[in-house]
C-alpha cells in the first residue's frame, strides 16, 4: 500500500424506510476507534458492509464513503490484492491444515514481503498477549480454539496485513483480552470500527455511532466520565475473571489480595497512575 490512508469519511444515506440520515459527514482518522452500537437487527451489519465495500451510493443505504477526501480507486473496491479493509467476523475458524508458522510465512509471501522470523515471532507474541491460551509456532491451525484463532488473526492484521482499516464484529465474544487487542491495533495506526454490545468497549472508544431502523441516528463523542465508567466496569470484570480462574485451579480465595491485584492490572491497562 503506497498511499497512506489518513482517514475515511462517511456521508449520510437513508434508513430502511427511505428516510434520510441527518448526521454530518463523519470523519474517522488513523489510530481512532469507533464503536457501532444498537439493538439486534438495527442495521449495524449494513453499516459494516457499506464501509467494507467503500460504497458509492450503490447499496440499499445509499451511503458514500470517501478515502482521504477522494472517491476510492476502483482497485481498492474490487481487487483483493489492493483491498484496504480487513474484517473479523464473530466466529472464525481455519480450514487449512498447516502449522501457525507456515501460515504466517505464507501470508508474508502473499503480501509481497520477505520472510522475517523476527516478525513472525512478534505476531505470535502479540497473539499470546491477547489470548489466555498460549499459541506455539508448531501448533496446527485446525487445533486452535476460537479465542486462539481470533487472537492470531488480530496480531496478523496488526503486523503483517497492509489493510489500514479494520472492521470487527463483537470482539467481546471471542474469549480474548479485548481491550489489549484494540490497543495493539491502534498502536499500528489502524482505523478500527467495531460492532459491540459490551459497555466496557463502547464507553472506552473515541466515538460511537448509534444505529436504529437501518440508519445512524446519533454520533456521540466519548466523554471523560464515560471512560471512567468503562474503567470501573473493566475492573469489576477482571475481578470476577480472576476469582473464576482461581476457583477453577482449586485455590483458596484471598479477597483482599485479589482485589489489589486486579485493581492494579485494570489501572495499568487504562493508563492510570
Amino acid at each position: 500500500m503506497k498511499e497512506s490512508i489518513k482517514k475515511i469519511t462517511i456521508f449520510p444515506g437513508v434508513n430502511k424506510f427511505g428516510q434520510k440520515e441527518t448526521f454530518e459527514p463523519l470523519e474517522i482518522k488513523s489510530g481512532h476507534v469507533v464503536a457501532i452500537v444498537g439493538s439486534t437487527g438495527a442495521g449495524k451489519s449494513q453499516l459494516l458492509y457499506d464501509i467494507e465495500k467503500l460504497t458509492q451510493g450503490d447499496t440499499v443505504s445509499g451511503r458514500i464513503i470517501l478515502v482521504n477526501d477522494k472517491v476510492p480507486k476502483k482497485e481498492w473496491r474490487f481487487d483483493p490484492r489492493f483491498k484496504l479493509i480487513a474484517s473479523l467476523a464473530q466466529s472464525m475458524n481455519f480450514l487449512t491444515d498447516m502449522k501457525v508458522v507456515d501460515f504466517l510465512s505464507l501470508h508474508l509471501k502473499a503480501r509481497g514481503k520477505k520472510l522475517d522470523s523476527n516478525l513472525i515471532s512478534t505476531v505470535i507474541e502479540a497473539a499470546n498477549q491477547v489470548t489466555g491460551e498460549p499459541i506455539k509456532p508448531d501448533f496446527n491451525l485446525l487445533n486452535l480454539s476460537g479465542g486462539q484463532t481470533r487472537a492470531l488473526m488480530i496480531a496478523d492484521i496488526a503486523f503483517i496485513s497492509n489493510s489500514p482499516i479494520i472492521l470487527i464484529d463483537e470482539i467481546e465474544n471471542a474469549g480474548i483480552k479485548k481491550e489489549l487487542a484494540i490497543k495493539i491495533l491502534i498502536k499500528e495506526g489502524k482505523i478500527v470500527l467495531l460492532v459491540t454490545h459490551d459497555p466496557v468497549l463502547a464507553l472506552n472508544v473515541d466515538r460511537r455511532l448509534v444505529v436504529k431502523e437501518g440508519g445512524i441516528v446519533s454520533v456521540l463523542d466519548t466523554t471523560l466520565k464515560e471512560k471512567g465508567i468503562s474503567h470501573y466496569l473493566s475492573w469489576v470484570e477482571n475481578y470476577n475473571l480472576k476469582i473464576r480462574e482461581d476457583i477453577r485451579n482449586g485455590k483458596r480465595i484471598d479477597e483482599v489480595k485479589i482485589f489489589c491485584q486486579v485493581f492494579d492490572k485494570a489501572n495499568n491497562n487504562f493508563g492510570g497512575e
